[in-house]
C-alpha cells in the first residue's frame, strides 16, 4: 500500500512538472525570444555591446528606437494638421492627390508599421553583436544619425543608454559573396552616384569584417570603387559620403552616410556621452 501511495506521488510530480515546462513563459534574455535569422532584402542596425550584456542591450534599442518613431508618427500627424494651408501650398495632381494627401498616406503608413511591428530582434551568433531588422517607414540611417545627434545635442543631461554603444545602419541586407555584395552594394548606392545629371562626389569605403573568410577588405574595398564608378574621387579625410559595408560570417549590409559620421564618434553612443580623454601632446 505505501509502494502505491510512493508511486502515485512521483507520477503527480513529474505530471506537475511537465506542466510546469510546458507553460514556460521565456524571458526576454532567452534565445527564444529572437526570431529567425537575417535575411537578404533585410535592413536594420546592427549594435555593439559588451560581452554578455546582449540581452540588455536589445532592451534598451527596443525602448529607443520605439519612442523614436511614436515621435515621427507625431510629427508626421502635425504636419498634416493644417490641410486648407498645405492644399494652397501646392497643386492637386490629376488623380485628387496633391501634398496634403502624400501627408495622409505618410501617416497611414506610420499607423499600418504599427500594426507590422517597425523592430525586430534577428539572431546574431557573434559576441558583442546585436541586429535589430526595420521595417518601412522606418530608414535605419536617418533614425541612427537623428538618434546620434540628439545625444549629442543633450549629452548634458546624462545617458539614455548604459549597454548600447556603436550603432551601424544598414539600408540593405545580402549574401555574404562577390555576388551578394554586388547586387546590394548596386542597389544602395545607385540613389547616390548614379543619378542623371550626374554630380561628382567625394567617398570613402570603411569596411568592417567578422567572423568571415571568403571576401577580404581589399577585394570589398575594389568592388565597392568599381561600383562606384567613373566621375567621383576618393578622399579618406574629407568625403562627402561614406560607404559603410559590414560583413558579418554570412550577411554582409550596405550603407551610405553623410560626412557628420565622424563629428557624431563614429554613431558610438558610449562615445558621445563619455568621450575618450584626449593624450596630451608633447
Amino acid at each position: 500500500m505505501a509502494d502505491l501511495k510512493r508511486k502515485a506521488g512521483e507520477d503527480a510530480a513529474q505530471s506537475t512538472s511537465k506542466r510546469k515546462k510546458q507553460w514556460r513563459v521565456p524571458r526576454k534574455d532567452d534565445a527564444g525570444s529572437y526570431s529567425k535569422a537575417i535575411q537578404p532584402g533585410d535592413s536594420g542596425i546592427w549594435a555593439t555591446c559588451d560581452k554578455g550584456r546582449e540581452g540588455k542591450c536589445i532592451g534598451e534599442l527596443r525602448d529607443l528606437f520605439a519612442e523614436y518613431a511614436e515621435n515621427m508618427s507625431s510629427e508626421a500627424a502635425s504636419n498634416g494638421g493644417d490641410g486648407e494651408a498645405q492644399a494652397e501650398a501646392g497643386a492637386e495632381t490629376e488623380s485628387g492627390g496633391g501634398i496634403e494627401s502624400e501627408i495622409q498616406a505618410e501617416i497611414d503608413d506610420m499607423h499600418e508599421a504599427k500594426k507590422t511591428q517597425l523592430f525586430t530582434p534577428l539572431r546574431v551568433d557573434v559576441q558583442c553583436v546585436v541586429f535589430m531588422k526595420t521595417a518601412p517607414p522606418i530608414n535605419p540611417v536617418t533614425l541612427v544619425k537623428q538618434i546620434c545627434q540628439d545625444a549629442m545635442d543633450d549629452s548634458a543631461k546624462g545617458k539614455r543608454t548604459r549597454f548600447v554603444k556603436r550603432l551601424s545602419p544598414m539600408t540593405e541586407i545580402g549574401r555574404a559573396s562577390t555576388e551578394g555584395l554586388e547586387k546590394v552594394a548596386t542597389s544602395v548606392l545607385a540613389p547616390h552616384f548614379h543619378l542623371q545629371p550626374a554630380v561628382p562626389r567625394k567617398f570613402a569605403i570603411r569596411p568592417t569584417l567578422r567572423n568571415h573568410n571568403i571576401l577580404t577588405r581589399d577585394s570589398v574595398i575594389q568592388q565597392i570603387a568599381k561600383i562606384v564608378g567613373p566621375g567621383h574621387t576618393v578622399d579618406l579625410k574629407n568625403y562627402d559620403l561614406l560607404i559603410v559595408v559590414e560583413v558579418y560570417q554570412n550577411i554582409c549590409g550596405v550603407s551610405v552616410l553623410d560626412n557628420s559620421f565622424e563629428r557624431l564618434k563614429r554613431y558610438n553612443l558610449a562615445e558621445i556621452y563619455s568621450p575618450t580623454p584626449v593624450a596630451p601632446k608633447e
